[in-house]
């Protein structure tokens, strides 16, 4: 029998959520045995090469590279799940929501005090730059969303019990020990 097949990808996050997933400690080389990894940034493989059976997204959606790889992750994806607060709601790269895209743009490329190599003033324009959205969006806002962690990162016996509970055929459990932040 096959074993599932699992794609992970990190959107506009910190990463922390693929870091969650690491720390899941010993247990990844059971979770080893119990899936395959096709695209992720676990195994550098950049490209889905079949379909998957769970898709693991972190982070929300800011520019249209992010939108493009979500919606390939639901097409290519029988299950996705948010992880973390930026893919349910945006996290902190949605602090920009309330500021206008050329103010932010302008403080990162013009006002900042780091910048120091920019005489020309040049905000960059290129076709081959994603285009920057309105907003940040949260990934359910795009696609259809299965499930969701909580947490900044969710914590690592989260992602692992929902992960084996999928495997298993089972509906994953988010008890309170799971998800409390106390």
């Amino acid at each position: 029998m096959s074993k599932p097949v699992v794609a992970t990808t990190s959107l506009a996050g910190c990463f922390g959520c693929h870091m969650s997933i690491l720390d899941i400690d010993e247990r990844i080389l059971d979770l080893i045995e119990l899936v395959e990894f096709d695209k992720s940034p676990i195994n550098d493989i950049k490209t889905f090469s079949r379909e998957c059976d769970i898709g693991l997204i972190e982070g929300g959606c800011c520019n249209s590279e992010n939108v493009e790889v979500l919606r390939d992750f639901r097409k290519h994806c029988k299950t996705l799940i948010l992880v973390g607060e930026c893919a349910i709601m945006g996290g902190l790269p949605a602090l920009r929501n309330n500021i206008p895209i050329k103010e932010c743009l302008e403080e990162a490329y013009l006002n900042s005090p780091s910048v120091t190599e920019n005489e020309e003033r040049i905000i960059p324009n290129d076709d081959e730059l994603p285009i920057i959205l309105n907003k940040v969006y949260p990934c359910q806002e795009i696609v259809k969303i299965d499930y969701y962690l909580p947490g900044c990162p969710p914590r690592a016996d989260l992602i692992w019990e929902t992960l084996v509970a999928l495997i298993e055929g089972r509906k994953p459990k988010l008890d309170y020990e799971l998800i409390k932040y106390d």
